[in-house]
């Protein structure tokens, strides 16, 4: 699919009063007026990344109640129960605030609800188990702020809840006992972008503030939290790029047996990124719900015992093999079903449903198709009698408000601006198509159905350096709101015709611009351009810098995105 290269917009002027301030390379002001950061004092602030950065927790609404109801609950010996969502985020969510109160604490347990028999969120199951168990206090994470029947239900039965939470809450909120959730109205917290990790970190960071009663364990875990908030795909910036940085830290340094177990199982042995955490250790975490029960994954995280937590993290492996599989299958499926379906040739959407998909896939699914038709997706299956599924939008279209003009054909919605679920009735399912589709249409210029490549700055490739890679790695960990930044540098050439293809489908570069020092690079799945290199003319490329290293030596290398 080809893209389109645009560069991003940027203040010119702003730039240049940046760099009087700051004096560096200009390419390193763009990225920082790019990002919102115009000001020397907030270029301090920026690349300044400790844990003096982070807020008072007292600041979010509900805290001071949230606190108080805890440790009424402890003081009178009844039971907690630590109920969290079954993604990377709800899971380290659980394992953190479960573990920390176990610390001192024993009257608590965990429970998370299964996707396929119980589905997203608070659950009937759940709240059943919660008084099955005489429960006094359930504590939710990463969900609960759309439950409010089942929070009704829960009261109704004599227990308490306190929902953590980061997704947008409706215009009614749960009745519950409080509220953590600084998207909420009124809530004063600074920062609004937490995942449901960082909420909960926030909760037991207040707690430990007033009572002192496990403080090691406060901070036990950031390398959980970096996790779900690489996984999440929430803003890596403000409070969430300081947590990162911790938790990265403590990753490399002295990270949590759980983190140590998928290490070892994945196979690699150096330092951890944020896209580690990301592409080898969610996928892993994630397998446990999606293909069977995620309380695997809590187990392994609160698990103590090194040589049991490595079994656990090799039945995580098996599980995303299994993943892998129907994944790969699935995708084939679907790309089969709208290359010959001439429906979908008409549509500015794709909404495709087969019964006998695999829940837990879906929306690894539907992201592929979007890498081939580029356009708002959804795939839905069938689960627990109604159709099910996931959707995933592209650059220009707010999902969650396009499901929220489709509230009349479905049961439930839920999501973020990139990302949402849903269920609905098979009767409805054609005037669901046919609306979202109309949504789409009317949301979207024809401009927004053609991929792009968002270029932050041009270089001529004699300005990279050791130096200059030194002070690129500072705008590290990269995210949402901080991608990695993109290059371009043009009229590069084929350095003596070596560059070469890597199993039929990769190209490995040796490229020089104007007689600078000759480049490495490596442009994955770009096979087909190589004629572009080979045909002795110059052309132009858009890029990550990287470093690679090998046998001891590290070296610059460009991981091409484009080439034209």
């Amino acid at each position: 699919m080809e893209k389109k290269w645009t560069f991003k917009n940027t203040d010119e002027q702003r730039v240049s009063t940046l760099q009087s301030a700051l004096k560096i390379h200009p390419a390193f002001c763009r990225l920082l007026v790019q990002r919102g950061i115009e000001t020397y004092q907030a270029a301090r602030s920026f690349f300044r990344t400790d844990a003096g950065l982070l807020h008072d927790p007292f600041l979010m609404k509900d805290m001071d109640k949230a606190v108080a109801i805890i440790h009424a609950v402890i003081e009178q010996q009844e039971k907690i129960l630590i109920y969290g969502d079954y993604d990377v985020d709800g899971t380290t969510a659980v394992a953190l605030v479960y573990s920390y109160f176990k610390s001192f604490y024993e009257n608590i347990e965990f429970y998370i609800p299964h996707r396929f028999s119980e589905g997203y969120g608070v659950s009937e199951q759940g709240i059943a188990y919660a008084v099955e168990q005489n429960v006094s206090l359930i504590i939710t994470l990463d969900c609960g702020i759309k439950s409010t029947h089942l929070i009704d239900v829960a009261r109704e039965q004599g227990i308490n809840v306190i929902v953590c939470d980061h997704h947008m809450p409706d215009e009614e909120l749960p009745r519950a006992s409080a509220i953590l959730n600084p998207k909420q109205k009124d809530c004063p917290y600074p920062f609004k972008d937490l995942c449901g990790c960082g909420v909960g970190y926030k909760l037991i960071s207040a707690y430990d503030l007033i009572y002192q009663t496990a403080p090691d364990m406060v901070n036990a875990y950031l390398d959980l939290l970096a996790t779900a908030i690489a996984a999440d795909i929430v803003p890596i910036q403000g409070e969430n790029r300081a947590l990162c940085v911790l938790g990265l830290q403590q990753a490399n340094s002295n990270p949590s047996i759980a983190l140590q177990a998928l290490k070892k199982i994945s196979g690699t042995d150096k330092a951890f990124t944020i896209s580690d955490l990301v592409f080898i250790i969610a996928p892993r975490v994630n397998a446990a719900g999606r293909m069977h029960d995620a309380k695997q994954a809590v187990a392994l995280f609160i698990e103590k015992d090194q040589s049991v937590a490595e079994r656990m993290a090799m039945g995580l492996q098996e599980n995303n093999n299994e993943r892998r599989d129907i994944d790969k299958q699935t995708t084939e499926e679907a790309l089969s079903i709208i290359d010959h379906d001439t429906l979908h040739r008409d549509l500015v959407t794709t909404v495709i449903y087969q019964p006998h998909w695999h829940k837990g896939v879906i929306g690894i699914v539907a992201s592929r198709l979007i890498e081939h038709h580029y356009r708002p997706t959804i795939v839905l299956t069938h689960s627990n009698g109604k159709i099910s599924g996931s959707a995933r939008s592209i650059k220009g279209f707010n999902l969650f408000e396009g499901l929220t003009a489709c509230a009349s054909y479905l049961d439930t919605f839920g999501g973020h601006y990139f990302a949402a679920g849903l269920t609905l009735s098979e009767e409805h399912l054609e005037g669901f198509r046919s609306r979202f589709d109309a949504v789409v249409r009317e949301t979207l210029a024809p401009k927004f159905f053609e991929p792009e490549i968002e270029i932050d700055a041009e270089l001529q490739l004699s300005e990279i350096n050791p130096s200059f890679v030194n002070i690129l790695k500072q705008f590290a960990p990269h995210g949402p709101e901080n991608m990695t930044p993109v290059f371009l540098s043009r009229k590069v050439k084929d350095y003596q015709l070596k560059t070469t293809l890597v199993k039929d489908k990769h190209i490995r570069f040796q490229i020089q611009q104007h007689g600078s020092v000759v480049f490495t690079g490596i442009g994955f799945n770009m096979g087909e351009k190589i004629h572009l290199v080979k045909n002795k003319e110059s052309f132009d490329i858009i890029y990550h810098i990287d470093e690679n290293e090998w046998n001891g030596l590290t070296r610059i290398q460009l991981r091409v995105l484009d080439i034209r």
